[in-house]
């Protein structure tokens, strides 16, 4: 089968990969900094209660902070040693939020502390799930989206097809190539432990066309007991997105403010499979996530195994930084996001550490012209939005009309259309600050409850 006909979604686009310096890099572990930093913030919804107190001696994989309600999740010790501070701590969204200092032992061995495994042979859907938040899991693809909630699924919405999202199209990412590469049999488990909860009839484990070594690698571990498959898609940003699988490989369309859940489909990221497959075995929770360290001003780039709560001003003295360093992104430069200080931390969430010089970011910091109607943002949606109309309202503020006539909150942020608009416009900008004002305006009007009359009385 040639290229052209592989699989893929209408529209997108095709930025540089950018992939080829770290994609043949194995996975190597990183050093612990002198200060680890924890946010109790790592995911959607309500933060971890701490239960541990400043002095207190923890033990590498030991629980640091319970879940605060169905919409939490755990946190654990990245390494041994003692608890030095609970307060504010910097986070990517430029504000102090709830923390924990964690200062390592230089001298312990580090080993991991073990909880209650959840064997597979035995374990319930109930129990696997409840482990899973016990765990700490979420989506490590970068939306840190509670796994155990994402698997809690309702009985009037079964899952037919469980789709494992390998295709990993951001550029300069390779995080998910190397985890496949490197943990198949880890994949396999998840997989394994997924299809338990879902009760889907089969698995499709989505890998793009540019990472054929994976494909073949993951299509050759998969038993034959086993009812998963690898599908092999066009490279194409973002392919990678839930909506844009479910289309490219079961041609169903998830409605406008519907989840994937309503199409049948369930989309799980793969390392987040396969660290469901290393960690609940062992009844071990997640201290530390593979992440990509590239870009332009990167001296020693690759994939590594980061403790979560290294402060990225850390991170980057290990690897080596060029002192025309401009931007540093969470995440990859498409999706990702620039970050507000050298003092936050890795978190659960951050998929890749991406740096960019004076020189790479000039080309980026260009002139801003009034839209001229071209449509190349319309032809790059892959939601089928008209970005053009949307940025006209954005500088109107006709928020609600964005929303209600245009279809705003059905926008994920993808980034296509700013990367292919000639005027450039920051049009994905323009929408995330729309988005967040319509949502605010909404959860106050819900406060408010009904209107009163506005009429004086008689």
């Amino acid at each position: 089968m040639g290229l052209l006909a592989l699989k893929t979604f209408r529209h997108g686009v095709h930025p540089p990969e950018a992939k080829d310096e770290t994609s043949g890099s194995p996975i190597r572990q990183f050093p612990f900094a002198p200060l680890l930093v924890l946010p109790l913030i790592q995911h959607a919804g309500k933060p971890s209660l701490p239960e541990v107190i400043e002095g207190q001696e923890v033990v590498r994989g030991q629980r640091l902070a319970r879940p605060d309600g169905f919409m939490s999740v755990s946190l654990h010790a990245p390494a041994t040693g003692v608890v030095r501070k609970i307060g504010l701590c910097p986070s990517i969204s430029g504000r102090m939020v709830p923390g924990i200092f964690l200062e390592p032992h230089p001298a312990s061995t580090q080993e991991v502390a073990l909880g209650e495994p959840c064997p597979l042979e035995t374990a319930t859907p109930e129990a696997i799930v409840a482990a899973i938040q016990e765990a700490g899991l979420v989506g490590l693809g970068g939306a840190a989206f509670p796994t155990h909630v994402k698997l809690s699924l309702p009985d009037d919405k079964p899952v037919d097809t469980l789709i494992i999202n390998g295709a990993e199209c951001e550029p300069y990412l390779t995080t998910d190539h190397r985890v496949m590469l490197e943990q198949r049999d880890d994949v396999v488990m998840g997989i394994r432990y997924l299809l338990r909860v879902c009760r889907a009839e089969r698995a499709i484990v989505a890998i793009e066309a540019n990472k054929p070594d994976a494909a073949r690698h993951i299509q050759e571990g998969l038993p034959d007991d086993l009812p998963a498959s690898v599908e092999v898609l066009r490279v194409k940003y973002p392919q990678g997105a839930e909506k844009m699988l479910i289309s490219a490989l079961l041609g169903r369309e998830v409605p406008s403010g519907k989840l994937p859940l309503d199409t049948g489909a369930l989309c799980i990221n793969v390392a987040t499979a396969a660290e469901i497959g290393r960690l609940l075995p062992a009844g071990r929770g997640i201290e530390e996530r593979v992440i990509t360290i590239g870009g332009p001003a990167i001296e020693h780039k690759g994939n590594y195994r980061i403790p979560i709560g290294t402060p990225l001003r850390f991170l980057l003295e290990q690897v080596g930084v060029d002192e025309d360093v401009n931007r540093v992104f969470l995440g990859g430069p498409m999706m990702g996001a620039a970050a507000p200080s050298l003092d936050i931390p890795i978190t659960k969430g951050t998929s890749g550490v991406v740096a960019f010089t004076d020189h790479a970011a000039a080309a980026t910091h260009r002139k801003i012209y009034p839209c001229i109607r071209c449509g190349y943002c319309v032809d790059a949606c892959p939601m089928l939005l008209n970005p053009s109309q949307l940025g006209i309202l954005a500088l109107n503020e006709e928020h609600e009309r964005m929303a209600d006539e245009f279809h705003l909150l059905d926008c994920f942020e993808c980034g296509s259309c700013s990367f292919v608009c000639p005027s450039h416009i920051p049009l994905v900008q323009q929408f995330r600050a729309a988005k967040a004002t319509v949502r605010k305006a909404r959860q106050q009007a819900a406060a408010a409850g009904p209107t009163a009359s506005k009429e004086a009385p008689a």
